[in-house]
């Protein structure tokens, strides 16, 4: 779990791996929207890949990468045991915001 962690700590990787979850990205993709060179894209790629966060397929020229789930899965089930600890600030959050912010009153048509 030390290393899932070391990798995902990198900011480059984490934009990546946020990229790669809404869809399907190319290494020239990412290098656009992260404005990023191809060697830094590759290399943060490379380690993403070894690690297996991400897979890859080839696409005519090009070669497009997807995220793979399962080592996400497993940070997520090692975090499930201290989600109790913010789950309770954002309850509390929501009461505050709903008392101190009330949501508008429908107005009733007049028959």
């Amino acid at each position: 779990m030390d290393s899932t962690f070391a990798i995902i700590a990198e900011p480059s990787r984490r934009a990546i791996l946020s990229l790669l979850a809404a869809s399907e990205q190319s290494v020239g993709d990412i290098e656009e929207q992260l404005n990023l060179s191809q060697p830094s894209v590759s290399k943060h790629l490379r380690v993403l890949r070894d690690a297996g966060f991400v897979e890859s397929r080839v696409d005519a020229q090009r070669r497009v990468y997807r995220i793979k789930p399962e080592p996400l899965m497993e940070i997520d089930a090692w975090l499930a045991p201290f989600r109790r600890f913010w789950s309770v600030h954002l309850d509390a959050l929501e009461r505050h915001l709903d008392q101190t912010h009330p949501a508008p009153r429908r107005k009733e048509k007049k028959r």
